[in-house]
């Protein structure tokens, strides 16, 4: 038995015209604000600026779309950026930061004249070279021990990292 497999439907259906059902809605809601906008001011020449802006903003809802997405979904997420929380890492200045890890640099630089690491094993070949780059305990889960090391790799090889 054969079965028909349904095509296009990334593909919204136009129900009103040539518009789709979201298009409709829009343009039907700029209308009905611009009325109202008119009804409030009913001066022309003042009411024009809003009602022209009101009429493209539901354009642009229902017509524009920003990297084949709607527009609605990109004041979305504009919004969601805005009101929500950033975290800048590599621009953190902390002072107790800084100084434990000149502590442990110190820490360090006498293990190796030592030849010993910090768990009283004799160093391996190299580790001079990652003496400063301060490893984590304990990881909550293995895909941020991996942005960790691509981090780290990345400050060592442009050189952000220095070692003395």
């Amino acid at each position: 038995m054969q079965y028909q497999v349904p095509q296009f439907i990334d593909v919204e259906d136009k129900i009103f015209g040539p518009f789709t059902f979201k298009q409709f809605i829009y343009m039907i809601g700029g209308v009905a604000l611009s009325y109202v906008i008119y009804r409030f001011i009913p001066s022309l020449v003042f009411s024009a600026v809003p009602i022209l802006i009101v009429l493209g903003f539901s354009a642009a809802l229902a017509f524009y779309r920003v990297n084949n997405r709607p527009f609605i979904n990109v004041l979305e997420s504009a919004f969601r950026y805005s009101v929500g929380s950033k975290l800048y890492l590599w621009k953190k200045d902390d002072k107790k930061q800084a100084a434990l890890v000149a502590a442990q640099m110190k820490a360090v630089e006498s293990d190796k004249k030592k030849g010993v690491t910090g768990t009283g094993k004799l160093a391996p070949a190299g580790a001079e070279k990652y003496a400063g780059v301060m490893v984590p305990k304990v990881s909550q889960s293995k895909l941020k021990d991996l942005a960790w090391n691509l981090d780290i790799q990345e400050r060592i090889n442009s050189g952000e990292v220095t070692h003395k």
